[in-house]
């Protein structure tokens, strides 16, 4: 099985953290790098070919990570001269992937079973997968349904659930065919094109462990949580 992680992004509502070091080399607990922790639960998951999208100190993860035969994966690069969006980074990778792979940030702490991501996006004949996950938001304020200048409903602080991507997708290169390498493609654009289309995404719904590192708030919650989760997220660790 074959993965790319996205990691040529600057992490910018990350800082200071990410002011000298790559957002995915950011340290989790006393001893790992969140792409560590990625790497090890993909080669667990039976990956065994992954490249990383590097831009941004890019040059750090290489050294970091090697050819990553220390996790028992070959790793190999593809660098962004310039920022390309989520997705883009992919179409200059095209004649190197698998027909169905999977792609994910490299700043995901969670303990999705991503081989079985791929299974079903793999099954289900769909042109993109989204992990997802639950959010309940809260909102602090009477919301008012209008019509016009006339107030037609009323809700006091209602609560909205949602489905957020996880940054985790299950992907066929063949959904990448009409795109022209070197330009920007974002995930946005890439699921509102598939929308207007007849062939739907799909959602691999989840409901486990799952933190996206993106904020102060977010990376100090996953250092205070690390030591209860890492048999969790590192099993056999």
């Amino acid at each position: 099985m074959y993965a790319v992680i996205l990691a040529g992004g600057k992490g910018v509502r990350l800082r200071p953290y990410t002011t000298a070091l790559p957002k995915p080399l950011v340290p989790i607990g006393d001893q790992h790098a969140i792409l560590e922790i990625v790497l090890r639960q993909l080669s667990g998951a039976g990956f065994t070919r992954c490249t990383i999208a590097i831009g941004h100190l890019g040059e750090i993860i290489r050294a970091y990570v090697g050819d990553g035969s220390q996790w028992g994966m070959s790793v190999d690069y593809a660098t962004e001269e310039s920022p390309l969006g989520t997705m883009g980074p992919l179409l200059n990778l095209r004649d190197r992937l698998p027909e169905h792979f999977l792609v994910m940030n490299g700043d995901v702490l969670t303990d999705l079973d991503y081989a079985d991501v791929l299974r079903r996006h793999e099954a289900s004949g769909a042109p993109l997968t989204i992990a997802t996950y639950p959010r309940k938001v809260h909102i602090d304020f009477g919301v008012l349904t209008t019509d016009a200048s006339r107030v037609v409903g009323f809700t006091e602080k209602p609560s909205m659930d949602y489905h957020v991507s996880m940054g985790v997708y299950g992907l066929s290169r063949s959904t990448l065919d009409h795109y022209t390498p070197g330009l920007p493609l974002g995930f946005d654009e890439l699921v509102l094109d598939l929308l207007r289309g007849d062939n739907l995404p799909q959602s691999y719904a989840f409901d486990g462990y799952w933190l996206d590192i993106g904020r102060p708030d977010d990376y100090d919650r996953a250092n205070a949580e690390f030591t209860t989760r890492k048999s969790l997220l590192l099993k056999g660790a």
